[in-house]
């Protein structure tokens, strides 16, 4: 009886997480007890192939970053508004990777955090309020985000007058696709037309808000060219051009530390946001911008504070994780695993139709799943029969995009390529064992 009571005890509590906080695999939860590198273990020891955890960027409970972890918290974790020394060296290393007009740093505890204070710096620098987002974006959880975030609010509230919707420049689905001549400008030319309406209406913009790497819009690599040209219309317009690096930065793309240095070298955003990865784990993130803006901000009259944000222990794991990147040259591995990953997965998607695009860089891929690769519809219902499949063989997998039909991989850096065709080979298994052979033959 006893047993039975603890069990309906577990059941209920399990049923109202559900209803509180998402789940991966709802039906069917993973518990998860201990993880190393980019492998996950259940309560019975059951390992799993970890495709997804991108915040644990350079593995699961990495030595190095619990032993520096450890050893900071046996010594000091103060408040941020004290003196120290790795808070001063880690905004020195971190300088080292951007571009060197941005070079001021404000360390706060998580992306949603970090996104926020930087839509305060951009409204305060510009005195104006109006923000341009693309669609399907997500930015983070507070109310502010929610506002900027069309993956949310179309769900919500809806769309507030002070947000403006632009195209998202996606060129396998969207208004102008790989046959296009100058996908990059087209794209742009959709802001600048956006940016004409807003100013016709008497309104004026703070700043164009996007990540860096689309993730939550399905995985989206963006064309190139497209980012000079929108800043160029944003400054024009009076606004700062703000990258979200929350889900892409410290190395994922591989051939560069950070996404947005994909549209070319000389580019440089206005407002940087870092997060998830930035402490493996650990709650981290920071703003980084000019000394302009931040000077403008400074001199609001308002202080600004931030208790936990950058104190020495965060520091201590963000110094950590800089040097496992570097010890363990992780953005060579990110080239070298991305590389064969996507190529395997490009073989796959020559063999079966439902398999529509594969696109990514480094360590962020994703392939999206059609029913129709004329109508390009969504095969919905398939990506998450497939991602329930492989977790049952032990690969943790999950969907992405507006209409959650691409698989997407954000696995732990240390990810090898072993991994990458235990993962491919996992696919095409349960593909053909599961779902639907007239949708998985040419």
């Amino acid at each position: 009886v006893a047993s039975d009571t603890y069990v309906c005890l577990v059941f209920s509590l399990l049923c109202r997480c559900r209803q509180s906080c998402r789940l991966f695999f709802s039906h069917e939860p993973l518990k998860i007890v201990k993880a190393r590198g980019q492998y996950l273990y259940d309560e019975n020891g059951t390992q799993y192939l970890d495709c997804i955890s991108n915040v644990q960027h350079v593995g699961h409970c990495h030595p190095s970053i619990t032993k520096a972890a450890t050893a900071q918290m046996e010594l000091l974790n103060a408040n941020s508004r004290f003196l120290h020394d790795n808070i001063v060296q880690y905004a020195e290393r971190l300088a080292n990777t951007l571009p060197q007009k941005l070079c001021v740093f404000y360390f706060v505890n998580s992306g949603s955090e970090a996104n926020d204070l930087a839509l305060r710096l951009a409204r305060q620098y510009t005195q104006n309020k109006d923000v341009v987002v693309l669609n399907h974006a997500y930015h983070g959880h507070l109310t502010s985000l929610i506002d900027i975030s069309p993956y949310k609010f179309w769900k919500l509230e809806g769309q507030k007058e002070w947000v403006h919707v632009a195209p998202l420049p996606d060129t396998y689905r969207g208004l102008y696709r790989e046959g296009h001549p100058n996908p990059g400008q087209a794209y742009a030319d959709t802001v600048k037309n956006l940016i004409d309406e807003v100013q016709n209406r008497g309104r004026k913009i703070s700043c164009f808000f996007v990540e860096s790497l689309p993730s939550v819009g399905g995985h989206i690599i963006l064309p190139p060219g497209y980012f000079p040209k929108v800043a160029e219309y944003i400054r024009a317009a009076g606004g700062v051009f703000v990258a979200d690096e929350i889900q892409t930065g410290f190395g994922r793309v591989g051939s560069h530390f950070w996404a947005f240095q994909l549209q070319g070298e000389d580019f440089c955003p206005d407002i940087v946001t870092m997060g998830k990865p930035m402490g493996n784990g650990h709650p981290l993130a920071c703003v980084v911008t000019t000394k302009e803006i931040a000077g403008t901000f400074t001199a609001n009259g308002v202080e600004y504070f931030n208790t936990f944000g950058g104190n020495p222990v965060s520091c201590a794991i963000g110094l950590a994780v800089l040097d496992v990147i570097e010890k363990e040259d992780l953005r060579a591995n990110a080239v070298r695993v991305g590389s064969q990953l996507k190529k395997l997965l490009k073989q796959l998607q020559a063999k079966h139709t439902i398999i529509g695009d594969v696109r990514g860089v480094g360590l962020f891929l994703g392939f999206e799943l059609v029913k129709d690769r004329v109508a390009l519809t969504p095969a919905t219902e398939e990506a998450g029969l497939l991602v329930q499949r492989l977790k049952e063989r032990h690969i943790c997998l999950s969907t992405d995009g507006p209409w959650a039909n691409v698989i997407k991989f954000k696995p732990p850096m240390c990810f090898s390529m072993e991994d990458a065709e235990r993962s491919c080979t996992t696919v095409q298994l349960t593909n053909s064992m599961h779902i639907g052979m007239q949708m998985w033959s040419t």
